[in-house]
């Protein structure tokens, strides 16, 4: 009768595992079956993504990479792209997902599947300028007198394109192309997400850079991924246990809150 009951058992687990073998997708087969789990990231957004002075990328987005490889029981690898290559790369299958803070917008999901989010964030700006600094409304940039850069095939330029079109915009391919051409005043701001613009007004702020006191937008950050069914069935899971557990909340209070990582960045 035990033997019995076992075979049924056993019979049941088998048929359970050879059904998720059958759903299994493209993109979580492979993330399987070469046992690494590649994560595009720009390393160029802190707090999200880093690079730290030993070389290493750090940040809540690196945080979350690990945790997400070490569920899977898979190594992890970095592939450092500009952010305006991470969407074509992730399309490409040169990277599995993409975790570089990386908003989840209607247009993106049409293209690519988002589970998140992670946080929950906005547009802010830089500027060496109180007049800006002050400013509580994207439509006090509009204006033709106004240099704004901002990262390219980023929701920063399109939100300067859609809400300040009479304001010069300059696209540039890094964050730090950005911040030059602001300390140079060849722009009056810099438009980005809100913590990299808290984090970088505090680090440069012997040179008198400022951040807008507020977000100017609602902008919900997640992982980017293939439409495979299996793989954003596990990630959802993962996320939903990353936020129970508690351990999402610590990830942002040791990044989004300032600390001595910060004395980690070059």
């Amino acid at each position: 009768m035990k033997k019995t009951v076992l075979a049924v058992v056993l019979l049941s687990l088998l048929s359970f595992l050879f059904a998720i073998n059958a759903t299994a997708g493209p993109a979580m087969d492979r993330i399987l079956g070469k046992g690494e789990l590649v994560v595009g990231t720009s390393g160029a957004q802190p707090p999200m993504t880093a690079i730290n002075k030993k070389g290493d990328i750090i940040g809540l987005d690196a945080d979350v990479a690990k945790a997400m490889a070490a569920a899977l029981g898979v190594k992890l690898k970095f592939k450092m792209l500009p952010f305006a290559k991470l969407l074509p790369a992730l399309d490409a299958g040169d990277v599995d997902v993409i975790i570089s803070g990386m908003s989840m917008t209607l247009e993106r999901t049409r293209k690519v599947a988002f589970v998140g989010p992670y946080l929950v964030s906005g547009k802010g700006i830089l500027t060496v300028s109180d007049r800006f600094a002050a400013l509580q409304q994207a439509k006090g940039l509009n204006d033709a007198g106004v240099s704004i850069a901002a990262l390219k095939g980023s929701t920063s330029q399109k939100f300067t394109t859609a809400l300040m079109p009479k304001a010069k915009l300059i696209a540039t391919g890094s964050y730090d192309q950005a911040l030059d051409l602001l300390f140079k005043s060849k722009v009056d701001v810099v438009v980005a997400d809100f913590p990299f613009c808290a984090l970088t007004a505090y680090r440069h702020r012997d040179k008198g850079l400022l951040a807008g006191k507020s977000p100017l937008t609602f902008e919900p950050m997640a992982i980017a991924m293939p439409e495979d069914t299996l793989l954003v069935n596990w990630t959802q899971n993962f996320m939903l246990m990353l936020q129970g557990s508690g351990r999402l909340k610590e990830m942002h209070a040791k990044w989004l809150n300032g600390g001595a990582w910060v004395d980690q960045l070059p």
